[in-house]
């Protein structure tokens, strides 16, 4: 009877227990050329008196996928990032490239024109203006906090590169 009554339990909770493991929405879409994707942004920013953020990463990664929902469910943090830049997630997911030699060799590009920046782990930041210069790398794990990200930092972070900021005299 206790074996019953555990496997009953156990099935009436496994939907919240899969609904669990999901964890947050994957953000990174490994079809797009992320030349394109970045040439695109960049031409969006400029019309728009903004910057590019490029969160480099995959859907591979926890880190990744928490720093998406982390500033999308933040309001200020939301407000701060639409009203200064063009935010795009671009995909480098090495373990694709056995399958996908195109993939491989457009990524390698994608990574060599934003100054290789996965030498700072993933997530990491690459702040372009509005011309596609790179004019920043941020290496996320400074924006840590414990588990998570800590608000402050991460808005440090985002007003320190707005446009009107690093124009400042």
């Amino acid at each position: 009877m206790k074996k019953i009554l555990t496997l009953t339990l156990l099935l009436a909770l496994l939907p919240f227990l899969a609904g669990a493991q999901e964890g947050v929405k994957k953000v990174y879409d490994g079809t797009l050329n992320q030349m394109d994707q970045i040439d695109k942004a960049v031409r969006q920013a400029k019309a728009d008196g903004k910057f590019v953020v490029c969160q480099v990463g995959g859907n591979w990664c926890p880190w990744c996928l928490r720093f998406a929902d982390f500033i999308t469910k933040d309001a200020d943090i939301r407000q701060l990032v639409s009203d200064h830049f063009v935010y795009i997630h671009v995909d480098y997911s090495p373990k694709e490239f056995k399958n996908d030699p195109a993939r491989k060799e457009r990524s390698e590009k994608m990574m060599k024109r934003l100054g290789n920046p996965g030498r700072f782990g993933y997530p990491v930041f690459v702040v372009l203006d509005e011309k596609g210069k790179v004019i920043h790398t941020q290496d996320s794990s400074f924006l840590e906090e414990g588990k998570g990200y800590d608000k402050a930092k991460v808005v440090r972070f985002f007003k320190n590169w707005t446009p009107e900021s690093v124009r400042q005299p």
